[in-house]
């Protein structure tokens, strides 16, 4: 068995056509989901990118784990104490190292340890390729490494290979020789120009008036034109969007390569292929312009795209105009993968197989997901029915209300918070967080990792930013905004 695992960092789902996007970011993504089973609603348990990929290589949420900042004592595993033998639980229960125990040899191609310092993730993987600038290079470096493995080794049988694009992450870096594909296309229509102007005079970092951290970068200007500072009119809002879109079909083009790599070595059809990513991008929702801060359903949700040889053909689930909409954790899919390579998944994952669902051609999954945000903002969102509902510890600086409540199914930008509006649909989101709260005790290192979070001065981005944020809010006329954070946060 081959198992290949395509891995595009930052990709939002809602930004591929397959998904229903109007611009053409992803004709050979569309191509693979023709024929593949395509998921609608599977969501990384936390979030951003050192919380979702430490959980998906423990199969466990941050709240096992231990990960759920990108700073602090919580962007390191838990330890295990005097109970680790001499070899450690996360040696023996890793996903990569699972798949070796189904006679897989591992490779990863990515520099995802080496930006995070996450040196975690290379448990179990028997080959790993760094390209060497902490996720700052460009698909075509990403594919002449794998273009090279697959070369010396593709025609091989059992290997599982991961492959790691940054494309889509700011800073936005698509080169110029990929000109302004999108120039002509319309924007999405949701963001217009009264909802920029009532984020120019909000706040928070990456907003409308910060959109590249807390204050413009000029030094980025040369080296990532494609990467607004601010969005002080809809022509920034177009460069941001065609910035992201522009990365997701530079990433394109070398899945592209690799399905094209695929088929010269005749091996395109019996090899498993998954493409999905750790979480996805805030494109203006929330006043967050071009990053990832949040637990909502636009960071949480990520594409999940499933060539299974015998799976997609079942009755019931050849989905090529029907995505599969039950809910999935992204670890119950690493949980489904080793199941269905006969493999048991180790008893202290979180993750649930639905193999025996899709063996059975059915579309069934969880009946609820709690995410979590930690590394920006400290918060918990609950996505149940047709809603999401967002619980705030720490705000990162934005001003949002402790409870928000989304409809994603009819407002999908989370645009009217209706947090007062619908009181049973939120007393029921908060009752499915207080049980989830119950079942997944104990924590990781004895107490929740928020209130740890919490404890140390709040998620990593945001620590010691406040007074000098204070500052720039009253030099750009929002002292509103720095009365508000100073008496909330001070």
């Amino acid at each position: 068995m081959r198992v290949l695992y395509i891995d595009i960092d930052t990709l939002r789902p809602d930004h591929l056509g397959c998904y229903g996007y109007h611009r053409e970011t992803s004709p050979n993504i569309d191509t693979f989901a023709s024929g593949a089973l395509q998921f609608n609603n599977v969501h990384a348990s936390d979030v951003p990118c050192l919380p979702s990929r430490t959980a998906l290589l423990t199969g466990r949420f941050g709240i096992h784990n231990g990960v759920v900042n990108h700073g602090g004592t919580d962007a390191d595993p838990a330890i295990e104490g005097e109970s680790r033998g001499f070899w450690s639980r996360l040696h023996m229960t890793s996903f990569p190292n699972r798949l070796k125990r189904a006679g897989l040899k591992t490779v990863s191609i990515s520099s995802f340890a080496q930006r995070h310092s996450a040196f975690h993730w290379y448990s179990g993987f028997d080959e790993a390729y760094d390209v060497g600038k902490y996720g700052l290079e460009t698909a075509d470096e990403v594919w002449a490494i794998t273009d090279d493995w697959l070369t010396r080794n593709g025609k091989a049988d059992d290997w599982f290979l991961h492959v790691h694009m940054w494309d889509p992450h700011t800073p936005y870096r698509a080169p110029a020789e990929f000109g302004e594909p999108f120039a002509d296309d319309p924007l999405p229509s949701w963001l217009t120009e009264d909802v920029r102007a009532k984020h120019w005079q909000s706040c928070g970092p990456h907003s409308a008036r910060e959109a590249n951290g807390f204050a413009p970068k000029p030094e980025m200007l040369e080296p990532f034109p494609r990467q607004p500072q601010e969005i002080p009119d809809l022509q920034a809002v177009r460069q941001m969007f065609d910035g992201y879109d522009t990365g997701v079909l530079m990433s394109d083009h070398y899945v592209g390569q690799i399905f094209n790599k695929l088929a010269d070595l005749n091996i395109d059809s019996d090899t498993v292929i998954m493409l999905s990513s750790d979480h996805g991008e805030t494109l203006g929702e929330l006043n967050v312009y071009g990053d990832h801060q949040t637990a909502d359903q636009i960071t949480t949700r990520v594409p999940l795209l499933l060539h299974w040889p015998g799976i997609e053909n079942k009755p019931g689930i050849d989905n090529t105009n029907k995505p599969l909409n039950a809910f999935h954790y992204q670890i119950d899919v690493s949980a489904t993968i080793l199941d269905l390579l006969g493999q048991r998944v180790p008893s202290n994952w979180d993750g649930k197989s639905f193999a025996e669902a899709l063996h059975r051609g059915r579309d069934e999954g969880r009946d609820y997901l709690v995410v979590s945000q930690g590394a920006w903002a400290c918060q918990r969102g609950i996505r149940y029915d047709d809603y999401i509902y967002i619980n705030t510890r720490h705000d990162a600086y934005h001003l949002y209300p402790d409870a928000m409540l989304f409809d994603v199914v009819n407002d999908p930008h989370q645009t009217n918070n209706l947090a007062t509006s619908k009181p049973e649909v939120l007393a029921r989101g908060k009752d499915l967080l207080a049980t989830w709260l119950s079942d997944n005790a104990p924590y990781a290192r004895g107490r929740d990792p928020h209130d740890n979070v919490m404890a140390e001065g709040g998620p990593f981005h945001v620590r010691g930013q406040l007074e000098d944020y204070l500052t720039r809010l009253r030099a750009t006329d929002r002292s509103h905004c720095a009365d508000e954070l100073a008496a909330k946060w001070s």
